[in-house]
């Protein structure tokens, strides 16, 4: 089965946390859930690389990356995702979705009722354990 690693950044900005919602996709599991925003890592970058880089494609936003936060695996029906989240800062929150469908910034008790990608909800339910 294909192994697909990837970064994903949980960006806080006046106590709110960055969602994305991804569009129609060739698997229906995946299409039109919520996630946080990230991408595949590329030969040779750091985690830390990818992230920054990831969001600036994706967003046109400049990050900060603070610290590691959770590492999930999830097998999806048709791949094996790696997933390195990372809790990162913004100091402007304007940006320009490149890739995904809709965007919100959210309180952290509003993100249990959004439909997210599966690989994604272990992560989600950490940030509602966290003080912002």
């Amino acid at each position: 089965m294909k192994k697909i690693e990837v970064a994903a950044a949980i960006i806080i900005h006046d106590n709110k946390i960055l969602c994305v919602q991804r569009g129609s996709n060739k698997f229906d599991y995946i299409s039109f859930k919520y996630e946080f925003p990230g991408g595949k890592m590329e030969i040779g970058e750091t985690k830390e690389q990818t992230i920054k880089r990831e969001i600036f494609e994706e967003l046109a936003m400049e990050i900060t990356v603070k610290e590691e936060f959770l590492n999930v695996v999830h097998h999806y029906p048709d791949f094996i995702l790696t997933m390195h989240s990372f809790i990162c800062e913004c100091s402007d929150k304007k940006l320009t979705l490149t890739e995904h469908i809709d965007f919100q910034w959210f309180k952290k008790e509003e993100l249990i009722n959004l439909d997210w990608a599966a690989a994604d909800i272990p992560i989600m339910k950490k940030i509602l354990k966290l003080e912002l």
